[in-house]
């Protein structure tokens, strides 16, 4: 797969890649947290999303802690959600722990929906 993230893509690409990168949006809220009932991206475990356009798609992502049991299962399953994506040729998951996961990094829906007040 092609890592190159130097790659410049042009509005015309950008624009034919958007359709693609929202359906990849989609298919990583499908996967949850273990242990919080919220999906991965809303919880913000993903800090980096790109697709070049051989359309295969890099993925910057954290966990909430450093150590948590199931990350090798949570990875597979963001693998496999990206794969199935139509369009999605490719899949490369990077995990990072810097910078450190915190509740800041919650979407608004995420925060509604773990009872925290979305304005915080």
């Amino acid at each position: 797969m092609n890592t190159d993230t130097q790659e410049v893509l042009t509005a015309e690409d950008v624009k034919e890649l958007a359709p693609l990168y929202e359906a990849v949006v989609l298919a990583l809220k499908q996967v949850y947290d273990p242990e919080i009932p919220v999906n991965i991206y809303d919880l913000g475990l993903i800090y980096e999303l790109n697709i070049n356009k051989e359309r295969e798609v890099y993925v910057k992502m954290t966990f909430t802690a450093p150590n948590c049991p199931m990350a090798d299962e949570v990875m597979e399953e963001v693998r496999h959600a990206i794969l199935l994506t139509p369009g999605v040729k490719g899949c490369n998951l990077e995990l990072v722990f810097e910078p450190v996961w915190d509740q800041s990094m919650l979407s608004d829906e995420a925060r509604v929906a773990l009872g925290f007040d979305p304005e915080m």
